[in-house]
């Protein structure tokens, strides 16, 4: 196979790649974002100072985990809900929904006490529109876990002698008998027993 070198660019920004020769090692710095500005001062593109460039993801600041936290933690209940794990996707529905609340809501930690600052995600400037809609969007799916979890509690205290009969049955036969306990409608279809 032919040597498939390329010839060199003088524009070639390969972070990994050895200096031309006759220029020295130079120490890392993070890259400018596209000008040629690259002073190193500290207002990359992902700095919230400027607006240069998109926020990114403070882990340190309790609002934007709490965002982050809801749209997990919705989501994870409305995926036990479905399944059949009702107690767990009821709980994990709670929490998505405290904590998408108290990050619509929250105050960051610099603005406390400050008056006339602005309050809950606004705060946080560019950085709030991701986070609104990972609180939002964790609102929406804590509420569907807890409408699913409440709807599967309510069968089990409506046909509460079909699941009692159900679980006591000791042989194919006796389950399938306990079908006799639901009633004639698109929910007794569901729920009945297979044969």
């Amino acid at each position: 196979m032919p040597d498939r070198r390329q010839p060199d660019s003088p524009t070639d920004d390969n972070p990994f790649a050895a200096p031309p020769e006759g220029r020295p090692d130079q120490p890392w710095q993070p890259r400018s974002g596209g000008d040629d500005g690259g002073n190193g001062d500290g207002n990359g593109p992902g700095d919230s100072g400027g607006q240069r460039g998109p926020a990114r993801w403070d882990p340190t600041d309790p609002i934007q985990r709490r965002a982050r936290y809801a749209l997990l933690a919705g989501m994870w209940g409305f995926f036990f809900g479905i399944f059949g794990i009702p107690s767990v996707g009821l709980l994990l529905g709670v929490l998505a929904l405290y904590w998408g609340i108290s990050a619509l809501r929250g105050k960051p930690a610099a603005t406390v006490g400050e008056p006339g600052a602005p309050k809950g995600l606004d705060a946080l400037g560019p950085a709030a529109r991701p986070q609104r809609t990972a609180a939002v969007s964790g609102l929406v799916t804590a509420s569907l876990a807890i409408l699913l979890a409440m709807s599967t509690y309510a069968l089990q205290l409506a046909y509460k002698d079909f699941y009692v009969c159900r679980d006591d049955a000791l042989t194919k036969t006796a389950e399938l008998q306990c079908n006799t306990l639901l009633p004639d409608n698109f929910v007794g279809k569901v729920l009945k027993v297979p044969q």
